[in-house]
């Protein structure tokens, strides 16, 4: 019988042990994410979850993991577990120089989605993806086969598709992502000292008062896409205080025309820095665009510059937040001079 997964085992005691370990201390401010101290494996389980409309069960900590986008990775690392990590992939950036230690030894096996023979080669017994998508034939292989093959697997629940999508996606959601990761791979004590300082640090922040619209461009130039209103841009635009002008749009992200950002003329642009779609390049179409040239933010270079790594839900989210903020009084002082 497969060690890692089994049938209905209705168990969330690691989850709940884990929530318990919680404390209500304050911090000075936001702070980055940082590896955790050393996980304690050997308590908890079996341990049971609801991810994504699939029942993952684990009876001990999966040893040889695989883990598929930024988020995923991050998220292990500051949990201590980087020396389990076998094979890493689709990684959206450099890690944050807090990770960056833990993560020195990271094998790198592809820099999109792999194969399912190259995930299979490296032995995993367990997966941690940051998209459902990630799970597919022509991907690490579908949910179902991998069970087969005695091959865990979890998906960040902020990219849960259908019913089991995050409807908006929240801090509490991200949050819990953290309390469940550190209940399947052995560590709820590190996931409780990481939730403790998320919660601190988002209480810290203090957003922006004014009101302070803003667009959140993502990539695209004959339509942009756009963050909308109930993704990861919207919550990390709500926790800073700003206004997103497609908060009415009911999806993550979405692809509009220019002319309703024209009509809208946010006070500020945020935007996503991506190695294959740089802040830069998105800066040299808005100010080349004889239409969007003459939006007041495009005129008076407010921008706000965040990586795309910390811009899909994950440790980074509050942190990013934070940046935000900062970015815009920066701004701020720059327009008064």
């Amino acid at each position: 019988m497969n060690p890692y997964l089994l049938s209905r085992v209705s168990v969330l005691a690691a989850v709940a042990a884990s929530a318990l370990l919680l404390s209500g201390c304050a911090a000075a401010g936001p702070s980055a994410p940082s590896a955790a101290p050393e996980a304690n494996a050997g308590t908890g389980y079996p341990v049971t979850v609801s991810n994504c409309g699939t029942e993952v069960t684990v009876t001990a900590a999966p040893e040889r993991i695989v883990t598929i986008k930024s988020s995923a990775t991050e998220l292990l690392l500051a949990l201590g577990l980087g020396d389990r990590i076998v094979g890493s992939a689709f990684l959206d950036g450099p890690l944050p120089a807090s990770l960056a230690k833990a993560g020195a030894d990271l094998n790198v096996i592809s820099d999109f989605v792999p194969g399912q023979e190259a995930v299979l080669d490296l032995t995993p017994d367990f997966i941690y993806g940051g998209w459902e998508s990630n799970f597919s034939a022509d991907g690490v292989g579908e949910r179902a086969g991998l069970a087969g093959l005695n091959v865990g697997s979890y998906v960040s629940p902020a990219a849960c598709k259908g019913e089991a999508m995050p409807d908006p996606l929240s801090f509490d959601s991200v949050f819990t992502e953290i309390d469940e990761a550190g209940a399947l791979f052995g560590a709820p004590e590190a996931a409780a000292k990481l939730v403790t300082e998320q919660k601190a640090d988002l209480a810290a922040l203090k957003p922006v008062k004014e009101d302070t619209t803003a667009l959140w461009y993502s990539s695209g130039t004959d339509a942009p896409y756009v963050g909308a209103g109930i993704g990861s841009p919207a919550m990390i635009m709500a926790a800073a205080g700003l206004t997103n002008i497609f908060a009415d749009v009911h999806d993550t992200w979405t692809s509009v025309g220019w002319e309703s950002v024209i009509e809208a003329n946010p006070s500020v642009i945020v935007l996503v820095d991506a190695t294959w779609n740089t802040a830069d390049s998105k800066i040299a179409t808005l100010e080349t665009n004889p239409a969007t040239a003459e939006l007041d933010a495009v005129k008076n270079k407010r921008y706000i510059v965040l990586p795309f790594a910390a811009t899909e839900a994950g440790i980074r989210n509050v942190e990013t937040a934070s940046s935000a903020i900062d970015q815009l009084a920066a701004l701020d002082k720059q327009l008064k001079k």
